[in-house]
């Protein structure tokens, strides 16, 4: 049995299906529940399922590097933050600028400069005191540049640590992906400790494929022993796709964060 809290992202998995029936069947097997953009879904049937909704996208529009974006962020989390409320859902997540097809930068950026590092800084402070105002709890996300997001600022999960670190407020926290970090920095298990004190969620999908655990690169056992031992206690989620049946991915993806006498 795994000793971590397992959650999946809704929106990867049996996608032929409705989200409040992906929703239900998670919560049915035990699984926490991830969710992209709400404006896409019913939120009443959502409301039904009785899931425990773990993250969400916290924005719908918006970037941290430059004042007209971050004005257009905060109004779009505030809004985000009720909806949030709402749901239950206990993390809100947030990327340097807003996404749009295919995971695309809305705006990119080819080079970050040392003024919209500080602005994203002072963005990410008003997003911390709108999370107090609120009652929540806001996360940033490190995403990787060479395959899926080109052109995202403070994509590279150093940089996340830098800006998360350096606000080090209790409802700012990490959202750390650890699909993302293989492509783009490696060295998993380091960097975990690392970042240990400010995570708040860390998402997994082999590499490379974005599938389930196993069907990659990734050592995913020992990432699970090592994370058992730094005393990590938040949840795993699973923002991966399906390489086969979804019943056979979730499985593995439970038996990969399922821990051995020997590792207690």
């Amino acid at each position: 049995m795994s000793q971590f809290e397992l959650a999946a992202c809704a929106e990867m998995i049996w996608r032929d299906r409705p989200i409040e029936w992906r929703a239900t069947r998670l919560t049915e097997l035990g699984f926490g529940v991830g969710l992209w953009n709400w404006p896409e879904h019913d939120l009443s049937k959502l409301e039904k399922t009785g899931a425990t909704f773990t993250i969400m996208n916290g924005y719908l529009t918006g970037r941290l590097t430059d004042d007209e974006g971050a004005d257009e962020l905060l109004r779009s989390a505030k809004e985000t933050a009720a909806i949030g409320k709402r749901l239950g859902v206990q993390r809100l997540n947030l990327h340097g600028t807003g996404l749009g097809e295919g995971g695309l930068p809305v705006q990119p950026i080819e080079t970050v400069t040392g003024a919209m590092w500080l602005k994203a800084r002072d963005t990410l402070c008003r997003i911390a005191d709108l999370a107090e105002q609120e009652d929540v709890v806001f996360t940033l996300e490190n995403l990787n540049l060479p395959v899926d997001h080109p052109g995202v600022p403070f994509g590279r999960a150093e940089d996340t640590l830098a800006l998360v670190s350096s606000i080090n407020h209790p409802r700012l926290r990490l959202n750390l992906d650890l699909y993302h970090a293989q492509i783009g920095e490696g060295n998993l298990i380091e960097l975990c400790r690392r970042a240990l004190p400010w995570i708040a969620e860390i998402q997994v999908a082999d590499v490379p494929g974005r599938c389930e655990p196993g069907t990659g690169e990734v050592n995913w056992s020992g990432i699970a022993r090592a994370l058992h031992q730094m005393g990590y206690q938040g949840p795993v989620g699973m923002e991966a796709y399906a390489s086969g049946d979804p019943m056979d991915a979730l499985e593995a993806f439970r038996w990969a964060f399922s821990l051995s006498r020997d590792d207690l």
